[in-house]
């Protein structure tokens, strides 16, 4: 089983120290390993240059405590107070804490760390290794790639200690690795492991599942924490592993440098939202059967069975059946491979696609462009007494389609939201459902199904995509 890597801390729960220090000013003086002989000696001069880097990320929410039913009751709370000792005033609030790992990127304090480190977090504090702590806000947030930019809240003008980033994508399998974070809260701790795969896509923690395998031990605690290679450079972001205890058994999985590079960038150039680039096509994974099919020595590769009309992927030349096996000479593997070479580019440049097109090789080069929201979103809650109340829709676009993971439609409207016990979700909607048909009438605007639902019904009839697959029911009105 897979499981990121922050620890959750009990409410009132006496707090853990902080990150231990990285040892002797003599010892942080001396320099990074230059020979294969000094990282036999120790590594211990690499742990001097990162250590002081690498940070614990304390994020704390309120959360309410379920208070008793018998105080729904006017006559238990005259005689007995709320909880909490409180007339009046409900469950009381308790706070809800995190404890994870991140990493100081910039001298003026920048620090990475994972998206489910600091998610619905409404304080943070970062402790350095020398136990100095300060507030941090959120620059820039990405559920997708599961990171998140943070900036420390200094006292007055400081610098701090950071770490350069590598190139992940110089790494092999058999690199020497160290991995430092705060495992269960007991302190900045190091471990050395090799690389032991590259380019792990199923995985299942990100959307873009292209991941560093170590065996290097990390633990929870561990999230967002550092994975250094022996020049003391950042090569990946510690974020989950696998295991069936909850411990490290040696399979963990790190966020590659040059994907954290892309975030990171956004985020200094002040983006609230990751940009990304588009391809506008749809993208199928190669099967043994299929590579039969296509006399493929190996099921490798990204198999395109769809194109978008006026996509980067059609001004490129690409076509239905197309077979893309490289991205700037680096082999893919399928389309999760795809995915993450072209999302490690910046919007406006070019990317040279190799193919198999027909059993002959062939290249085309695509311009990579944001997905255009075209068109606009035009968001509504819908309010009204039917089946859909309080679901939050917006139309669907390209970018709509790409942030939302939707697939199987081009028009319709999307639910982007459903609040807590309302109709909607009583009546099983989810986040990503393109509503597409209601009561035989085609829904291609949000205006269009609000319109809709404000005469009531006995009954609805629906059409739903989901997941890529028409859905069909009838509800009650």
């Amino acid at each position: 089983m897979l499981r990121r890597l922050s620890l959750c801390l009990a409410a009132g729960a006496v707090a853990l120290a902080t990150a231990f220090g990285a040892g002797s000013a003599s010892a942080q003086a001396q320099r990074v390993p230059v020979s294969q002989a000094e990282v036999k000696l120790s590594f211990a001069p690499v742990v001097a240059r990162t250590a002081p880097a690498v940070v614990n990320v304390y994020a704390m929410k309120t959360a309410q405590q379920r208070a008793n039913p018998f105080f729904d009751d006017p006559f238990f709370r005259r005689f007995f107070g709320a909880p909490g000792g409180v007339p009046g005033l409900g469950a009381p609030e308790r706070m809800q804490r995190s404890l994870g790992s991140g990493v100081i990127v910039d001298p003026s304090g920048l620090v990475v760390t994972n998206y489910h480190v600091i998610e619905g977090a409404d304080e943070i504090r970062v402790a350095l290794n020398d136990k100095r702590e300060y507030e941090a806000e959120v620059l820039l947030r990405d559920q997708r790639t599961d990171l998140a930019i943070l900036r420390i809240k200094p006292e007055g003008k400081e610098s701090f200690a950071s770490l350069d980033l590598g190139n992940s994508d110089e790494l092999a399998v058999g690199d020497l690795v160290l991995a430092i974070g705060d495992p269960f809260g007991v302190g900045q701790t190091v471990t050395q492991g090799i690389v032991s795969a590259v380019a792990r896509t199923q995985v299942g923690v990100s959307d873009y599942q292209f991941f560093i395998q170590t065996d290097a031990a990390i633990n929870p605690g561990n999230s967002g924490g550092a994975l250094v290679d022996m020049s003391g450079h950042l090569v990946g972001i510690n974020t989950a592993i696998y295991s069936r205890s909850g411990g490290s058994i040696g399979i963990g999985f790190a966020i590659p440098v040059n994907m954290v590079r892309v975030v990171l960038e956004q985020a200094k150039s002040g983006g609230k939202a990751v940009r990304r680039p588009w391809l506008g096509a749809k993208l199928q994974r190669v099967t043994p059967e299929i590579a039969d099919s296509l006399n493929l020595p190996r099921p490798s590769g990204a198999l395109v069975r769809e194109v978008t009309a006026g996509s980067p992927a059609a001004k490129a030349g690409l076509k239905v059946g197309d077979l893309i096996v490289a991205v700037e000479g680096q082999g893919i593997d399928d389309p999760e491979s795809l995915n993450y070479r072209l999302a490690t580019r910046p919007i406006g440049s070019r990317a040279a696609l190799g193919l198999n097109r027909g059993g002959r090789p062939e290249s085309v080069v695509v311009v990579l462009e944001s997905a255009p929201e075209t068109p606009a979103r035009d968001e509504v809650l819908l309010r009204s007494r039917s089946p859909f109340g309080g679901a939050t829709i917006v139309n669907l676009s390209p970018a709509v389609a790409e942030e939302m993971r939707v697939d199987g439609a081009s028009t319709g409207v999307v639910i982007a939201e459903i609040a807590d016990g309302t109709p909607a979700a009583m009546a099983g909607f989810k986040p990503g459902d393109v509503i597409v048909e209601v009561n035989g009438e085609k829904i291609g605007r949000t205006r269009e199904l609000e319109t809709l639902t404000q005469t009531p019904m006995r009954a609805w009839r629906i059409v739903v995509i989901r997941g890529g697959r028409a859905i069909s029911a009838l509800l009650p009105g």
